[in-house]
């Protein structure tokens, strides 16, 4: 039987960077880096589970490196992202033949903000699931669980796709049918998952 959801993560899989963000942070500190965009990675996961905020935790980190970026200019590639038009058709596509489409992405207050407010993701899917609001994040199957009691769904009726195979396997490990797709893959990849799921929209 085809699924009666389908999850889709964001990053990778409908939307994708527009600009060279990575260069733009490492420029931030005048050497190593790479060392402080791990520094500034490990800062944001409190945030993605909603349990500080994100512009705080920022901060700290350019204290810490002695960074001259202001905090607004350090947030500003966090806005650097792009969703994928065919991708946003499909889904609607789905939507039209009755399947609920939906948005699971670990993903802090002020670039849910951006997605949900500013861009209109909400209107993309019947319902988003973004980590800060559930207080959980991917892998956690625990997050995956609150996901299925909202829905309530069975997980065996739900398809998560991701472009992380941590989160995939994460989402496998509480039942659910678990997908690895990256977007660079380009969106025929993606129909024919789809299509392997016997989905209605892409048979």
């Amino acid at each position: 039987m085809s699924p009666s959801a389908v999850l889709f993560d964001a990053d990778g899989v409908v939307q994708r960077p527009d600009r060279d963000w990575w260069s733009q942070l490492t420029s931030f500190v005048g050497s190593d880096g790479e060392a402080f965009v791990a520094d500034l990675m490990v800062a944001e996961k409190p945030a993605l589970i909603g349990k500080v905020d994100f512009r705080d935790a920022l901060a700290d980190v350019l204290r810490r490196w002695n960074s001259p970026a202001s905090v607004d200019e350090a947030l500003e590639p966090w806005s650097w992202f792009v969703a994928e038009p065919e991708v946003i058709a499909l889904i609607q596509s789905l939507r039209s033949a009755g399947i609920g489409c939906h948005l699971a992405t670990n993903q802090h207050a002020y670039r849910r903000a951006i997605m949900q407010d500013e861009r209109g993701y909400g209107e993309w899917f019947d319902q988003t699931f973004y980590s800060c609001d559930v207080g959980l994040a991917k892998p956690d199957p625990a997050y995956f669980r609150a996901i299925l009691g909202s829905l309530g769904l069975p997980a065996s009726s739900v398809l998560f796709i991701d472009d992380n195979v941590d989160n995939v396997a994460g989402a496998a490990s509480v039942g659910l049918r678990a997908e690895v797709y990256d977007l660079s893959s380009g969106v025929p990849a993606l129909v024919e998952l789809l299509r392997r799921h016997n989905l209605p929209e892409v048979l």
